[in-house]
């Protein structure tokens, strides 16, 4: 990244008319570290676009009338405005853009599915391949922050107080709309750092800690106040909460991991991903002892982001080999076709349309094996996707000395006897809020996997600032002088 804003001349006028600068320009993705050598590592595996790059990159897309990609985007980000200034080398301009509908574009542009969103969306895929969003967006929002283009002014205090439970994306959006409109917000978080699964779920070979840390500093000098290490449910009641604060948004996350269910599950060797990740991430146990995968034959159940994040963690932690033993098909499997990739890449193997029906241990205890059985897509269930079924006669083992669950997660249940308890939940734990965000309990609102079950950062976003307008809407009833979130 160069000066602010260059003066070099425009894509658009090198490549022609700019309906037509697709045609001339290929799509091309931001340089990527050899697999051989992010491996070795945990840092970001992608580089940067150059400041020339950006711009013809930008320059590919043709301002539809009706952008597909803003319907795509679950925050509408102005996508086609950004593009066209960055196009012209006006990145600060376009970063305030992007920055005027996402709290944490420069995390988003790291994390989200674009293939399956922005531009899965984009006009162009019918055509050739869809506009490089994804890392336009980073690119911008990095020159943001390296040529003071990030604000972090504190706006002039309302008089009024908001708590979030929670300092994860939901909850981190929630609080910095709220500060924008000058609310005094306090952000209770149980973990040792603010971030949620950004920081302790995510590795850095996607999102650097430090990414995390530079947003969480952005927010403070805004004046969001973060007191880590403090849960609720206990000492600290909701009704605490009720009578300390005008507001409270529940942003807890679902970090319960679904289970196992198959005999050996209790066998040695056998971890939950998020404390394997969390391991490997901070350097500590998450929530159990610590696993050691190095030299070790690792198997990981599951298809989503969380099993490719375990797959490509153990092999940078010095696994011998790491399997993906997936029920369902590669077409099929819920997680990031990017991830997928550079999992392969980075040397994973992946058992499709197989699923485990017990482990067998040693004489120690000690898993030894997954005994699995071959699968066969049949109907569609209820969700659309072809239901997988056990084909006769097909099991066989696999050697395992490592065995990650990667099975997805659930709310985790409030405290039994809290008076969080009246808090409405649905059947599966998720709290049931109405189209504002808004709970069973007054003044309480919620969102995030809290609500929705686990599900994207962009949409953990887009629930944070939904909560933080209706906040605002129901105050501003009660004391008319707020200024209205837009």
């Amino acid at each position: 990244m160069a000066s602010p804003e260059s003066n070099a001349p425009s894509a658009q006028t090198a490549a022609g008319p700019a309906k037509l600068a697709w045609q001339a320009i290929s799509r091309d993705s931001p340089p990527k570290r050899p697999a051989a050598e992010r491996r070795s590592d945990f840092r970001e595996i992608y580089e940067l676009f150059d400041e020339q790059t950006v711009r013809e990159q930008a320059t590919r897309c043709i301002q539809c009338p009706d952008p597909l990609c803003r319907k795509g985007c679950p925050l509408g980000n102005r996508i086609p405005e950004w593009l066209e200034l960055a196009a012209e080398g006006r990145f600060l301009e376009a970063a305030e853009i992007s920055q005027a509908t996402s709290n944490m574009p420069e995390i988003c542009s790291r994390v989200c599915p674009q293939e399956l969103l922005c531009e899965g969306a984009c006009i162009l895929t019918s055509h050739s391949a869809p506009v490089a969003i994804g890392a336009v967006e980073k690119f911008i929002n990095e020159y943001a922050f390296a040529h003071g283009g990030v604000d972090a002014a504190r706006r002039r205090p309302n008089g009024m107080s908001v708590c979030v439970v929670g300092g994860g994306p939901a909850g981190m959006a929630c609080a910095d709309e709220l500060a924008k409109a000058g609310y005094a917000v306090t952000v209770l978080e149980a973990l040792a750092s603010p971030g949620g699964l950004l920081v302790y779920g995510i590795p850095s070979f996607k999102l650097d800690k430090s990414i995390v840390a530079r947003r969480v500093e952005v927010m403070r000098r805004r004046g969001v106040q973060f007191l880590t290490k403090v849960r609720v449910g206990g000492e600290i009641s909701l009704t605490d909460l009720q009578r300390s604060f005008d507001a409270v948004f529940l942003s807890i996350g679902a970090q319960q991991s679904k289970p196992l269910d198959v005999p050996g599950a209790n066998l040695k060797g056998v971890q939950q991903a998020v404390p394997f990740l969390v391991q490997t991430n901070l350097g500590v146990a998450g929530g159990g002892d610590a696993v050691s995968v190095a030299g070790k034959r690792v198997v990981v159940l599951g298809g989503g982001d969380t099993a490719m994040d375990c797959l490509r963690s153990a092999l940078r932690c010095g696994a011998a080999e790491a399997a993906c033993f997936y029920r369902r098909d590669e077409a099929n499997m819920p997680g990031s076709k990017k991830e997928y990739v550079n999992a392969l890449e980075e040397g994973a193997r992946f058992e499709f349309l197989t699923a485990p029906v017990a482990l067998e241990g040693n004489a120690n205890g000690e898993v030894a094996a997954v005994r699995c059985i071959r699968m066969e897509l049949g109907e569609p269930d209820a969700s659309g996707r072809r239901k997988p079924r056990a084909v006769k006669g097909s099991e066989f083992t696999m050697p395992a000395d490592i065995v990650l669950v990667a099975y997805g997660f659930d709310p985790v249940p409030f405290p039994p006897g809290s008076d969080f308890m009246r808090v409405k939940v649905d059947d599966w734990g998720r709290v049931v809020v109405d189209a504002k965000q808004a709970t069973s309990a007054a003044a309480v609102f919620s969102g995030g996997d809290l609500t929705r079950g686990p599900s994207l950062v962009v949409h953990a976003v887009r629930d944070g600032r939904r909560a933080a307008q209706a906040i605002n809407q129901y105050l501003a009833s009660r004391v008319p002088s707020l200024t209205r979130i837009r």
